[in-house]
Parts: structure tokens; sequence; C-alpha cells
């Protein structure tokens, strides 16, 4: 089988966390064809998108590089592909908003993990608005006054991060005591320019939040991410420490709540954030977590995304015969 993956620069992925080489390297085990591209290598012709990409040679997050690819880039209409993988990193910005309009045209033609459509419409901060019961006391807005009076109203204690951002850029932890939440404010929001989200402090989040693996709206994995320090972001990139962890009946709960809707909207695989009993953050565009997981649980997670794509290849969400 052929794939397509389209990525991030290969110089941005890291080679033990990284959940896209991991997913690569299985396919190469099994002898599939991969192909990657980035997000500026799709375009659009007489209804048919068109890739420019380059064959994917090695993959081995052990050795550096961890990814070899063919020199020569060919060019490609999307249908040639038995199944293309979206796993651009955020911001969710207007080149990806394009993509994802010119990906719909592919649709009954490849198998697309996860379905743009659903990409487009479930912003990774947003979307857990579609589950108000799951959710502490949360707002957006883009005014300061309104922020400070949920502020208030959260007992003086709140997070703010921008709707945009990932790998806990961005996110601030405001007290109202603090001298600088005003500048905090003003600096977030852009002096009311920009949206940000506001939830309330979950002091549980000291503890870790859980970063839950869905595939096809089931979990398949968790790890637990440990803030340190004073710094109240748990997120790997900004500094928190993997932690084995188990899922409890609450957590199993949010995500039989969530299936219907991930399923209805094509995202197949996601991640998803939790901090006590809450839904914090619902991961669709480049859901990581996978090779820190495999460490912690002794597994091989991307060989059931493997299988999951073949078997939906194999059973008509893509072209077999290709």
């Amino acid at each position: 089988m052929r794939f397509l993956t389209i990525i991030d620069p290969p110089s941005q992925l890291h080679s033990r966390t990284d959940t896209t080489l991991a997913i690569l390297q299985e396919m190469l085990l099994r002898n599939h064809e991969g192909w990657v591209c980035q997000i500026n290598d799709i375009s659009i012709s007489g209804s048919t998108p068109w890739v420019e990409a380059h064959r994917v040679r090695f993959v081995d997050p052990s050795q550096s590089p961890s990814l070899v690819l063919d020199e020569e880039t060919m060019s490609f209409s999307l249908d040639t592909f038995h199944a293309v993988l979206i796993r651009k990193n955020p911001p969710f910005d207007q080149t990806y908003f394009y993509t994802t309009l010119m990906l719909e045209h592919a649709k009954g033609k490849t198998f697309l993990f996860n379905d743009p459509k659903g990409l487009r419409e479930a912003n990774e901060k947003l979307y857990i608005f579609h589950f108000p019961e799951l959710i502490a006391p949360t707002i957006v807005s883009r005014h300061s006054a309104k922020l400070k009076e949920f502020l208030h109203q959260q007992g003086g204690q709140m997070m703010i991060k921008p709707l945009d951002g990932f790998g806990g850029q961005g996110v601030f932890y405001v007290r109202a005591e603090d001298a600088n939440t005003n500048a905090i404010l003003e600096t977030s929001t852009g002096d009311g320019q920009r949206w940000v989200m506001a939830q309330k402090y979950l002091p549980e989040g000291r503890m870790g939040d859980k970063r839950i693996i869905l595939l096809q709206g089931r979990p398949i994995g968790a790890l637990l991410r440990v803030p340190q320090g004073n710094d109240t972001r748990s997120n790997l990139r900004a500094g928190g420490v993997a932690h084995k962890t188990e899922l409890t009946s609450r957590d199993y709960e949010i995500c039989e709540m969530l299936a219907p809707r991930l399923l209805e909207d094509g995202l197949h695989f996601v991640g998803i954030d939790v901090i006590g009993n809450y839904l914090t953050e619902v991961n669709v565009t480049s859901p990581t977590g996978i090779p820190v997981i495999n460490r912690l649980e002794n597994a091989r997670l991307e060989k059931q995304i493997v299988d999951f794509i073949e078997r939906s290849i194999e059973t008509g969400h893509g072209d077999s015969e290709k």
C-alpha cells in the first residue's frame, strides 16, 4: 500500500517523542510505500488535489537522522495513495484552513486520517464546548474586563491560553492579587484583538494532567504529565515529566461521551487532556504521546493505528486496488 503523510519540516520532528515517526516506521516495517510532504506542497487542479512528495527511505527514531528521504520530489494526485495522514502541528492558520478545503476533494478517493472537515471544525480549544457537562467553568473572550469578572467568579484564580497555541505556548496562571494580572490579560488578548480561553484553575493540575489517546473513540493508551517546580504547565514541551498512569471510571466515562461526536466528525485519532474529573482539551491536528506511552508501558501503540488504517482501506474507506 502507498501512504502519504503531511508533516512539519523534518528538522522539527523530535525523534524520541514524535508520534509521526513511530507511525512511519511501522508502515515501513510492513513494507508499505511511504511518502511525505509539507503543507505547502499541496495544490489543486481541475478539482483534483496534487502533491509534491518525497519518498521515505528510512525511519528509526533511535538514530540520527531519524528520517531519511529521497532528495527528488515526485508529483502525484492524492487519489494515487491508499491513505493520507494529516500530521501537521498547530497553529490552525489560514494555510491550514485552505489545505483542508483542498483535501475535501480527495474524499471517497483515498482514506483521510483525520477527516479534513473534522479538522477544520474541531478547534482544539473550542471543541470542548460540545460537551459542557464534562468541562470546568470556561469562557472565551477578548475583553479584559470580562476575563477579570470571570477571574473573580472563580475565586481569584484561573488559567488562560490562546485558541491557536500548542505545547503550553502562551498559557498563564492568573491570580487576582498578582500585580501583573492586567498586563497578562492585555498581552494575551493583544489589547482586545485576540480571543483567549479562560478556565477555572484546577488544583488537581499540580498532580498532573492526563493525556489519553483515542482511536475510533476508544482509549488505547495514556500518560500523566506532571509540571515541575513552580510551573503550572504540564506539557512535555514546557518541561513537564511523563509518568505511567491508569484510567479511572471517570476517564472511561469521558471517552464514551466523546466517541459518538468524534466518529461523526471523522476524527479517528485524537488525544484528549483530562485534569481531575474535567476534560480540558481535544487535540486533533497532530495528537502526540505514542512513543512516550510506549516506553512507559513497553508497548507499540503505532501497531494499532496502522492496523486500523489498513482495515479502513480494505473495508472500503479507501481504494485498495491502487
